[in-house]
């Protein structure tokens, strides 16, 4: 068949016209790994096409969207068929404008639409032995103890966590204040096991950090003083992450897709993991509190009268 991945038979304009918009790549210094995924797409597009007996110019929509239904029947990814269709728009974008084609037929092809992959979320037993693994034997893990039981008691943002003051928590209330997206505070409850790093944290280690920084209001300190970044905060964890023998692919937001799931299996309202995760739409919340199918087995199979 024309669309296999050996040897694609083009006419001769369809080689001329792949020639020539590889030749504008490499003009505008386009790198050769992405001139050749550019010439397998278009290859593949350019031998489908002259198998049915179409040259560049004369290509139109309904074409295309038989290109791209073909693409789904050979069973590749939805990112790989949007990849191959946004190289067809690439390449009419430059005949167009060369004057070659009158229009670009793929201006409104739609792009097909993303797989809905589940966030990671780690298990219970994971995060206690994650939390756990962090020593405290010096103030930066003392201060990771802190940083990551709080970023999971309270499902944080890493920018959120970095944006910490130190008047932020109020331990008589057992919240902490937060600054979320667009400027928004919200107030949420914080756990016991994170009130206690944090009080160490407080007491014994924040005290000489704070001394290097010369007064810094940030609630998390660098060893020199100052407020953390967002890598310092992905790059400490992955340390501990490496310490507790975890899966690879753990972030920050890895423990707020955590919280988030965990309160939805402890039985919270999907409308309170809003409010907590400091969400304008609870359609966000949804895609934080989605569970695997197994789980959902394991639900229904526990709580329907007729399951």
């Amino acid at each position: 068949m024309a669309m296999d991945e050996q040897g694609p038979k083009l006419s001769d304009r369809w080689r001329d016209a792949l020639a020539r918009f590889d030749g504008d790549l490499r003009a505008r210094s386009a790198s050769k790994s992405t001139r050749r995924a550019y010439g397998v797409d278009l290859g593949q597009f350019g031998a489908w096409a002259t198998e049915r007996r179409r040259e560049p110019d004369a290509v139109a929509y309904r074409e295309l969207r038989s290109y791209a239904a073909a693409l789904s029947e050979r069973g590749l990814a939805r990112a790989s068929v949007a990849r191959k269709l946004a190289a067809v728009r690439s390449l009419y974008t430059y005949l167009v404008a060369i004057g070659e084609a009158g229009q670009n037929p793929a201006e409104l092809l739609p792009n097909p639409k993303r797989e809905s992959r589940l966030p990671r979320v780690l298990g219970r037993i994971e995060v206690t032995a994650l939390l756990e693994r962090i020593p405290a034997g010096t103030p930066l893990e003392l201060r990771d103890r802190a940083m990551f039981e709080l970023a999971y008691s309270c499902g944080l943002r890493c920018s959120e966590i970095i944006g910490l003051d130190g008047g932020d928590v109020d331990f008589d209330g057992e919240v902490v204040r937060v600054s979320g997206k667009g400027g928004k505070t919200r107030l949420v409850p914080v756990g016991e096991p994170a009130q206690q790093a944090l009080d160490r944290y407080l007491t014994t280690a924040r005290p000489p950090l704070q001394e290097a920084g010369r007064g810094e209001k940030a609630l998390f300190l660098s060893r020199r003083g100052r407020r953390l970044s967002p890598s310092d905060v992905r790059r400490r964890l992955q340390r501990w992450v490496r310490e507790a023998a975890l899966a690879s692919g753990v972030s920050p937001h890895t423990l707020r897709h955590s919280f988030a799931t965990h309160l939805l299996e402890g039985g919270a309202d999907l409308r309170s993991i809003q409010e907590l995760l400091g969400h304008a739409s609870v359609s966000t919340t949804q895609v934080y509190t989605r569970v695997e199918p197994s789980h959902l087995r394991r639900e229904y199979a526990r709580a329907h009268p007729r399951a």
